[in-house]
């Protein structure tokens, strides 16, 4: 962070109570690929949290009361001109995010799809239920109704990873649940927030509705501990999620802190291209830098060899590149201290036994795709979430088994489980210790709409607009005596 930059790059304003500032103070933006200095955004300060959290609330009457109506407009619109800003949207994804060119489309694609989801849901969810309560003779003559009301202001901080759809799965279903919120985005990648932001300035969102400020951590600190928040919203690493919880009070949390993603592959599956190319994409698009991403990938032993030789000869033909070329799979990861540890990771692994099938090697901040045999299960790379493009192969001779090896580890967010058995379908799911088992694909798979989130260290709570606008909901209940 620095007080002056070069006057060259592009300046970018926070949004305080749906208003741009600039405040004087800059927080500098990389393009991840080069390392150039690509931007600057304004940095909040504690009056300006201060003035965020009391505009908040002063909005959580006027929020609450916008009408069904007046809430899908402010969605719709931001649909609309996100779908006009596809081609800048997918650029910043490329330079402050590193995502590779067709990554960071598709994320474009998936906020739209997200701000529309949440412009259906705040027309066709419930707004309440009846509730009988006449189940005693003392209670015959009344009756209850029960509607769903705003929780209010809401603090919502969002990762780097996909600042730009996870940033709408926060702020999205703010709006629709008629809760002003105070976000802030993550610093690595904190442009893709600033222009949703400067979307829902356009919008007729009540003075006060939201803010949006790029902070230092130590600043941020009153997102969490602050009690005239009703809700924290929090996707990020297990270790600060938790911290934060135990420091939230009052207020409800709710967490999505990645996982060590597995996939099981039965020997009734066919080992096709097809199949290859879907456990490439699952642990190696965007780096492996996703929550969801494959990092175990168990194979049966009657079909272990012939994957493996499948999988590996198809990796060594992928190598981590310019993000911007359409043909990039693996682009950079976030920045180099994350790569180093990484590769620190895989080098102790080698040394303790394992085989490095494919890639290993560290370029800058480019980290070859790489695939790990006979990986030491009480290591690092096998215990933690790599967030890397990192995979291992492991073999296993029972279905069981290996729903039992996949439930060790202390996360569980997704589970991917190939096989064309229906019990052993069940079994999974009934077995699993994952928020979502995933049937013929990898963990990888998500659809906007998905109640998405995890049991363990993977956090608390679900994702997904509906169950995000429920989370933001409390009930109120009526009473009448006839």
């Amino acid at each position: 962070m620095k007080n002056t930059v070069d006057q060259s790059i592009l300046e970018f304003p926070l949004y305080i109570a749906n208003k741009p500032v600039k405040t004087g103070q800059w927080l500098e933006v990389q393009d991840k690929f080069s390392g150039k200095i690509y931007a600057k955004v304004a940095l909040a300060d504690d009056k300006i949290l201060e003035k965020a959290i009391s505009s908040a609330v002063k909005a959580e009457q006027e929020m609450a009361a916008l009408k069904p109506f007046q809430k899908q407009k402010i969605l719709l619109h931001c649909v609309n001109r996100f779908k006009e800003m596809r081609d800048e949207l997918t650029q910043i994804l490329i330079i402050e995010g590193g995502k590779p060119k067709l990554a960071a489309a598709a994320e474009v694609e998936r906020l739209i799809n997200t701000f529309q989801l949440a412009a259906d849901a705040v027309t066709t969810m419930d707004e309440g239920r009846l509730m009988p309560l006449a189940v005693t003779p003392a209670a015959a003559a009344y009756s209850g109704m029960i509607r769903y009301v705003s929780i209010g202001a809401v603090s919502l901080i969002s990762p780097f990873n996909f600042p730009l759809n996870l940033t709408a799965h926060k702020i999205a279903p703010a709006i629709a649940a008629g809760c002003p919120f105070v976000l802030k985005p993550a610093s690595l990648t904190p442009i893709s927030a600033l222009k949703i932001a400067q979307v829902l300035a356009e919008t007729d969102l009540p003075k006060g509705a939201f803010s949006i400020l790029p902070c230092p951590r130590e600043h941020a600190d009153v997102l969490v501990t602050d009690d005239r928040f009703k809700l924290l919203s929090f996707t990020g690493s297990d270790q600060v999620g938790w911290d934060m919880k135990a420091r939230a009070g009052r207020k409800k949390v709710t967490l999505e802190l990645g996982g060590n993603a597995a996939v099981l592959i039965e020997p009734d599956t066919a080992i096709s291209d097809a199949l290859v190319d879907r456990l490439i994409a699952g642990a190696y698009s965007h780096a492996g830098q996703v929550c969801i991403s494959v990092q175990r990938i168990l194979v049966h032993a009657d079909i272990y060899s012939e994957l493996k030789k499948k999988l590996t000869a198809k990796l060594k033909k992928i190598h981590a590149a310019d993000p911007s070329l359409e043909t990039t799979i693996v682009g950079p990861m976030i920045k180099e201290g994350e790569a180093v540890r990484l590769k620190k990771w895989v080098d102790k692994a080698e040394k303790k036994g394992a085989k490095v099938l494919a890639g290993g090697t560290l370029k800058g901040i480019l980290f070859e795709p790489t695939l790990l045999e006979n990986v030491d299960e009480s290591l690092e790379i096998y215990q933690n979430e790599a967030f890397g493009p990192v995979a291992i192969l492991e073999k296993y001779t029972d279905f069981e088994q290996g729903i039992a090896t996949i439930n060790k580890s202390r996360f569980g967010l997704q589970a991917g489980v190939y096989t064309q058995n229906l019990n052993k379908m069940m079994y999974a799911w009934d077995h699993l210790h994952v928020g979502g088992v995933i049937i013929n694909d990898v963990p990888t798979f998500r659809v906007d709409n998905m109640p998405y989130g995890g049991v363990k260290d993977s956090g608390l709570g679900r994702e997904g607009i509906q169950s995000a606008i429920r989370d933001m909901q409390e009930e109120r209940l009526l009473v009448i005596k006839q």
